[in-house]
């Protein structure tokens, strides 16, 4: 089952880079974690599958989605190990931009309506991600109930997701690399 000590020696091997690099938040940074080092690898998707779904145990909800390409592989990974458990659960992605062929939906899978769901994300930053899922799939008539990320960078995110009245949890957050959160 989840192992929380060598998902996080796996991210110190693996995802965590020094240099200096530039976030999709638009932030630069001394470091950088590289989620898809983590998630693309199946002893490390095994162990975020099952933290996550660990992490969400005592929230209700119906389905878990989030923006490609960080979520994509947190969402399979989920339902698999949700399937391999018993439990009754359901994947969406939000698109960037609608296509303009087939449905020309923002949002895929077998979601409606009404159902109550999970953001799931990779390394949260500021939310940016996570927020544009989020304005997409209550546009679409689904609620909010929680966001929960691998990793929190503690640079704000989690505080924006709470002024929304949003729920957030995270698995890891940088201190749990020797990495202390910027002072604002």
């Amino acid at each position: 089952m989840y192992d929380r000590q060598v998902l996080i020696d796996l991210f110190r091997e693996r995802a965590l880079k020094l240099g200096e690099f530039v976030l999709a938040s638009g932030k630069n940074s001394s470091y950088f974690l590289d989620g898809k080092q983590i998630t693309l690898d199946a002893t490390g998707l095994r162990l975020v599958s099952e933290g996550m779904l660990e992490l969400l145990g005592d929230v209700q909800f119906d389905a878990i989605g989030g923006v490609p390409i960080g979520a994509d592989p947190i969402i399979g990974g989920m339902l698999t190990i949700a399937a391999m458990q018993g439990q009754s659960l359901h994947g969406f992605l939000v698109r960037k931009e609608s296509k303009r062929h087939g449905t020309d939906r923002l949002v895929e899978g077998p979601v409606k309506p009404g159902m109550d769901v999970v953001i799931v994300e990779d390394v949260v930053t500021t939310g940016g991600s996570s927020f544009q899922a989020i304005d997409r799939v209550e546009e679409f008539g689904c609620n909010v109930v929680h966001v929960a990320a691998i990793v929190d960078r503690m640079e704000g995110g989690a505080a924006k997701f709470c002024d929304r009245g949003i729920p957030f949890r995270a698995l890891l957050t940088i201190e749990d690399f020797g990495i202390s959160p910027p002072v604002e």
